[in-house]
Parts: C-alpha cells; structure tokens; sequence
C-alpha cells in the first residue's frame, strides 16, 4: 500500500510558476514509479507527467514539455512538479499517483494509487 498526499497548489498569474509536491508513505513508496495528472472541469483526468522509481527515467505530455519538470528525492519519498511558464490552460486539481512498479507510464490505468489532488488556478 502507498499513501500519497499533495501540497503546493493555489492561484497564480499567468506566466508565473508553482511547485507541487507529494509525500509518499508505505513500504513501497520508494520503489515505485509516479506520475502527475490533472483533471479541469468537466474533461478526464489527463497524463501530465511521470517519473521511474529512480528518478532516471522522465515522461512528459506534449502540452507540459519544455515548461514542468518532475523529479523525486527518494530519501525524502517525495516527487515533485515544478510548473515554469504556467497557462490559463494549465488549470487543473492535479493528482499525485503511484504504480507499484518500477518503470513509469503514462497510463492512467496503471496506476492504483492516487492523491487527494491539490487545485491549481493560473489566471490570464
């Protein structure tokens, strides 16, 4: 079992930058790959990005690539999102996931983990 709990979200203008965080707990939480994703109103929840357990390996949605950077401190049992150049369109309650596998993914349904999601405003 992992727990996952997000911080780092609120309001913030666009062109301007967050960092999100999420703290893993359980026996696997190291080893085990972890990915953001972001629902907006009234659309699916979407991949934005994802990291393997030892941070070697990083996967990006076209819509994030250049502009967020995942990354994780295993000592800590932390990933993080840091989020440069945010869009109006980058609104979202964004949710930390865990796989329970090593290598990372992009699919929604490999993941059987999931945050309690942290809300993320960009206004224009």
């Amino acid at each position: 079992q992992v727990q996952l709990v997000e911080s780092g979200g609120g309001l913030v203008q666009a062109g301007g930058s967050l960092r999100l965080s999420c703290a893993a707990s359980g026996p696997t939480a190291s080893d085990s790959a972890m990915a953001w994703f972001r629902q907006a109103p009234g659309k699916e929840r979407e991949f934005v990005a994802a990291i393997n357990w030892s941070g070697g390996r990083t996967y990006y949605s076209d819509s994030v690539k250049g502009r967020f950077t995942i990354s994780r401190d295993n000592a800590k049992n932390t990933v993080y999102l840091q989020m440069n150049s945010l869009k109006p369109e980058d609104t979202a309650v964004y949710f930390c996931a865990a796989s329970g596998r090593l290598s990372a993914s992009s699919r929604r349904d490999d993941y059987g983990y999931w945050g309690q999601g942290t809300q993320v405003t960009v206004s224009s």
